[in-house]
């Protein structure tokens, strides 16, 4: 046999067509795409199920003082005992991440944001181990949020649009949730208005900040409208609302029901424009806190005597909460440092 020289060596195995080449990369791109929509829906849904429930060891427990934690970047809800003041003690967290929360009764109500494209929100219902019972898709950011005394009744306020009351350009959606029959008021803005002993309309009606009475069925909420707000009284079950008198924001029911806590403009513009009161229904006379600080919160009760509430936190912290005697007597108390949301659980 004749020995193979070097030129009679195999020739090499001729390279990809131009055609073929792009089949593989556009191959690989795919697959890197969609490996990369499975890690992105992996973290999206681990983040969906550490939303959903509560990862904590408690739950709604009376004597108990819950609140959104703005020491953690989560915004988890934490407790302490009602009792507890000076802005001190232990506190036990590990709750859901809320952006608003309140709770009474064995019912939670806690307002989520995601982020995203657009952001979403939600509004999660919590039974009295902080489980989820519900969740509600919502379009805004989330802003107010209230349980009557019974844990029937819900409702919560989004902004639709701006993120201030301080200003004008804002615009609010505020929804009503019976949990009893799990029938929801999406928008409460066509509820029928008796304005000044008239009934009302107007394009540019804004309601806010609900509270309920121990009935489940009379209500008080802000309304807004020309650039004036009002308090009004509600009825579910003839669906109608009257204005009560004006210049009242943000009310809270005390839990005797005879008294309704809110802030007041003080003066206009942006800067410190609220001061917190308290209004007496069977007299309908008002008297300001002990707190001089500008309050833009709904202020939440511990109990028929006192008041608690968020202001700007100290020693860069987000938010603390203060309380103060409702009858206008003392001084504002620390009572939280790196709190939002109080809800007091009797």
């Amino acid at each position: 046999m004749k020995p193979q020289s070097p030129t009679d060596s195999p020739s090499p195995s001729p390279s990809p067509s131009p055609s073929l080449r792009s089949r593989v990369v556009a191959v690989a791109a795919a697959a890197a795409v969609l490996a990369g929509v499975a890690v992105t829906y992996t973290l999206q849904a681990a983040e969906r199920a550490e939303s959903a429930d509560a990862t904590s060891e408690f739950g709604l427990d009376r004597g108990k003082l819950y609140f959104r934690s703005t020491t953690e970047t989560a915004g988890r809800v934490a407790r302490v005992p009602v009792s507890e003041g000076g802005g001190g003690g232990a506190r036990t967290t590990g709750g859901p991440s809320c952006e608003r929360f309140y709770a009474a009764s064995g019912t939670g109500l806690c307002l989520q944001r995601r982020s995203g494209i657009p952001p979403k929100s939600y509004a999660v219902v919590l039974d009295d181990r902080l489980r989820e019972k519900r969740r509600i898709a919502l379009t805004g950011i989330p802003n107010r949020a209230r349980v009557s005394a019974s844990g029937r009744m819900l409702s919560w306020t989004m902004f639709a649009t701006g993120d201030s009351y301080a200003g004008s350009s804002f615009s609010t959606r505020t929804s009503i949730l019976d949990t009893r029959t799990g029938y929801l008021i999406k928008n409460m803005e066509e509820i029928p208005l008796t304005l000044d002993g008239r009934r009302y309309h107007s394009p540019d009606v804004n309601y806010w900040g609900v509270t309920f009475a121990k009935d489940d069925n009379r209500f008080y909420a802000t309304v807004s409208t020309k650039g004036k707000t009002y308090l009004v009284r509600g009825d579910m079950a003839k669906w109608s609302a009257t204005t009560l008198r004006s210049n009242v924001e943000c009310p809270s029911l005390s839990p005797d029901n005879t008294r309704i806590a809110f802030k007041k403009r003080v003066r206009k513009g942006t800067r410190d424009p609220w001061r917190l009161y308290v209004l007496d229904l069977r007299t309908m006379r008002e008297h300001p806190v002990a707190e001089r600080h500008s309050v833009d919160d709904q202020a939440a009760w511990l109990d028929d005597d006192t008041l608690a509430y968020a202001l700007p936190g100290g020693g860069g912290r987000k938010q603390d909460i203060w309380s103060a005697r409702a009858d206008g007597s003392g001084n504002p108390t620390l009572h939280i440092r790196g709190g939002s949301s109080p809800a007091a659980v009797r």
